[in-house]
C-alpha cells in the first residue's frame, strides 16, 4: 500500500517524502508547485502536479496507487497574509481539505494525518499549552486550520477513518544532508529571515513588538527541527497502523525562545552581524507559544534528534548558503557578532 503526501514538494512535505522513501515506504505526491519545488523530491517518487482539492485527480491517484494513508500538508501558512486575505485561506485550507476528504472517503482511505498549527490556541491561558486548552485563534489562518480539525473529526467518526492531528509550533531548520529546505522566496519564517540576513540577502531583520510581557519584550516561540517533525509524522503513521485511536497532538520541544534570542543564535552560528530594526506589533501575533509535549512523547515512539536551537540554526544556515551559491550569490565575509 502507498502513502499520499499532499504538498509533498513544499518545505515540510519534501522532508516528509524523503523520510518515507528512506524508510522504504511506497509514496506519491500531489503538489501544485505554487510554493513547492519538484527538484527537492527523490527521483523515484511519482509527482502529480495539481491541486489537493481536485477530487477527480485525487480519486484517480488513490485508485491507481492503492492509497491507504494520506499525510496532508498542502495549504497556506502565513498569519499576516491571512489577515489580508481571509477568504483565500478558507479556500486553500478548509475548502481544499473538504474536497480531499471527500475523495479519501470515496477511495476507502483508512488513515489521515493532518498538518495543523498551534495558532488554533490563540493567546493561551497557560504555557506550556496542553492539547485540551481552549481554541481561540487570532487569525484566519488559525481559524481555517481549526475548522479543518473539526471537519476531520466528524468525517472520521462517520466513516471509520483513523486520524492524527499534529499541531505544529514553529518549524525550522533543514535536512542535515542538504537535500531540501525552505526555499520559498519571501518566506516569513523567523529563522529563514535571520539566515537570509546573515548571508547578506537582507539589509536587516524586523522585530515586530518589543513590549510583550516576556523576559526581553519579544514574542516567545517553541522551535522544532523539520526533520524531527517529520519523524513525528512517521511515528503517527505507525501508531495508526498499529490500531491507535484518533488523537490530536502538539508538535514542539516544550522549550521557548524569544525572537531576540533566536536572532542571537543565528549570529553565533554564522559568526556574522546583521542589522535589526524594531517595529510595532503585528495583528494576529501571539505573545508566547510553547508546547506541552507530554501526550506526544507518551503516545508515539518518537525521540527528537535536533532538540537544540543552535543546531536548528546551523542547519538552516547551511541550507541557505547552499541556495545562495546555487543562485549565483556569494555569502558575505564573516564579521564579528
Amino acid at each position: 500500500m502507498t502513502v499520499l503526501v499532499t504538498g509533498g514538494a513544499g518545505y515540510i512535505g519534501s522532508h516528509m517524502v524523503h523520510a518515507l522513501a528512506d524508510a522504504g515506504e511506497s509514496v506519491v505526491v500531489i503538489d501544485n508547485l505554487s510554493t513547492g519545488f519538484s527538484a527537492f523530491l527523490p527521483e523515484s517518487v511519482p509527482l502529480f502536479i495539481g491541486d489537493a482539492g481536485d477530487e477527480n485527480l485525487v480519486e484517480g491517484v488513490i485508485a491507481q496507487h492503492q492509497i491507504d494513508s494520506i499525510i496532508h500538508f498542502a495549504g497556506s501558512v502565513v498569519v499576516p497574509d491571512s489577515m489580508r486575505d481571509p477568504l483565500g485561506y478558507y479556500r486553500n485550507n478548509t475548502m481544499t481539505t473538504r474536497s480531499l476528504l471527500n475523495a479519501a472517503v470515496k477511495g476507502g482511505v483508512s488513515r489521515f494525518i493532518f498538518s495543523s498549527t498551534a495558532a488554533v490556541y490563540g493567546n493561551p491561558d497557560q504555557v506550556p499549552v496542553p492539547e485540551i486548552a481552549p481554541t481561540r485563534p487570532l487569525s484566519p489562518y488559525g481559524s481555517s486550520k481549526l475548522m479543518t480539525e473539526i471537519m476531520l473529526h466528524d468525517v472520521a467518526s462517520a466513516h471509520g477513518m483513523g486520524y492524527v492531528v499534529l499541531r505544529y509550533f514553529n518549524v525550522a531548520g533543514a535536512d542535515p544532508q542538504g537535500r531540501c529546505g525552505l526555499a520559498t522566496v519571501g518566506a516569513t519564517h523567523l529563522l529563514k529571515i535571520a539566515v537570509e540576513a546573515a548571508t547578506g540577502q537582507r539589509a536587516k531583520i524586523d522585530v515586530f513588538g518589543t513590549d510583550y510581557p516576556t523576559p526581553d519584550g519579544s514574542c516567545v516561540r517553541d522551535f522544532i527541527h523539520v526533520s524531527d517533525l517529520v519523524e513525528a509524522h512517521r511515528s503517527a503513521l505507525s501508531y495508526l497502523r498499529g490500531g491507535g485511536q484518533s488523537v490530536t497532538l502538539n508538535c514542539g520541544y516544550g522549550r521557548g525562545y524569544s525572537v531576540l534570542e533566536t536572532i542571537e543564535a543565528v549570529r553565533r552560528v554564522s559568526m556574522r552581524n546583521f542589522a535589526v530594526a524594531y517595529a510595532a506589533r503585528r495583528p494576529g501575533d501571539i505573545t508566547a507559544m510553547v508546547a506541552d509535549t507530554g501526550r506526544l512523547r507518551s503516545l508515539l515512539d518518537w525521540t527528537p534528534r535536533f532538540e537544540d536551537l543552535e543546531t536548528i540554526a546551523s542547519h538552516a544556515l547551511a541550507w541557505e548558503e547552499k541556495l545562495f551559491r546555487e543562485r549565483g550569490g556569494l555569502p558575505r565575509q564573516a564579521e564579528s557578532a
